[in-house]
């Protein structure tokens, strides 16, 4: 055979890592397309039945009405508070909550991960009051903390950690115990172990947790700003709620969720770098 024919084979049949590679971006194209087109039906679908009547603006009003409510919020003719005002305070809330539930829940997960002692004396109180509702720990947090800022974002910041600290345990647990003994044959010593073989391996889990976490973070907002709160997102869709102003919770509803959906875009290009093997393996 001759070198051409050669060439030419080779490059006619291409490798596995290829195919997976070209699939891979064929999926994420087309699971993009799909996305956007299924919010332009859902939005188009949203203004058919708002124009036709079939459903009363109290309950469903039209886009347009969302639109509105939107420049009133921006001049703080709602309620006194402007839209950047709402935003910023429950951004700096659940800002403050999670870092301090990543700050403390992460290394509770990991020792809970590597030892049994912490383990046995940390799960069964986060375990506990994980299932509860925030609104059911709500009374406990202004009889204790009062109601200021501090127990808004207490109650925040207890929601958060346990997804957090359960994210983080799972993913110590699932590194492969070949690495550490490989790892402690070679002379690593116990923190070295857990920075360089036990952490990476838990990272994927960890972010997952992290992105749990924000979610459950902006679901208990609402719980948070109900009592004694001057400004927020959770608060204007409360007093919005009062007077039936549909469009005002519906507006709230929406900026909740394009932030949080947001932070997700970002977990997920910040695991896209911080952990490229994920799924490779």
């Amino acid at each position: 055979m001759t070198d051409i024919s050669k060439s030419a084979g080779s490059v006619a049949v291409p490798s596995k890592a290829s195919k997976v590679s070209s699939y891979r971006v064929l999926g994420e194209g087309s699971s993009i397309a799909v996305s956007v087109i299924t919010v332009i039906a859902m939005f188009l679908f949203w203004q058919l039945i708002t124009e036709m009547g079939w459903i009363k603006p109290l309950f469903l009003p039209r886009p347009m009405a969302i639109w509105n409510a939107f420049l009133q919020s921006l001049t703080g003719e709602l309620d006194g508070h402007t839209l950047w005002e709402h935003f910023e305070a429950s951004f700096t809330r659940v800002a403050v909550a999670f870092v301090l539930a990543v700050l403390f829940a992460v290394p509770f997960g990991i020792a809970m991960g590597v030892s049994r002692i912490a383990r046995g004396i940390f799960d069964p109180p986060v375990e506990f009051y994980r299932p509860l509702p925030p609104l059911a720990y709500l009374p406990l947090m202004i009889i204790w903390f009062g109601i200021g800022e501090f127990s808004k974002v207490m109650l925040l910041y207890l929601a958060i950690f346990p997804p957090v600290a359960l994210a983080a345990r799972s993913g110590v647990r699932s590194v492969a115990q070949e690495q550490i003994q490989a790892a402690l044959s070679m002379g690593a010593s116990y923190f070295q172990v857990i920075r360089h073989v036990i952490l990476p391996g838990a990272l994927p889990e960890i972010l997952v947790g992290l992105r749990i976490g924000m979610g459950v973070g902006w679901t208990t907002l609402v719980a948070a700003e109900m009592v004694a709160a001057d400004a927020g997102l959770g608060k204007m869709v409360f007093n919005a709620s009062n007077f039936l102003r549909t469009d005002v919770v519906i507006l709230g509803i929406l900026i909740i969720g394009v932030v949080a959906f947001s932070f997700e875009m970002l977990m997920r290009w910040v695991e896209k770098y911080a952990v490229p093997w994920k799924g490779r393996m």
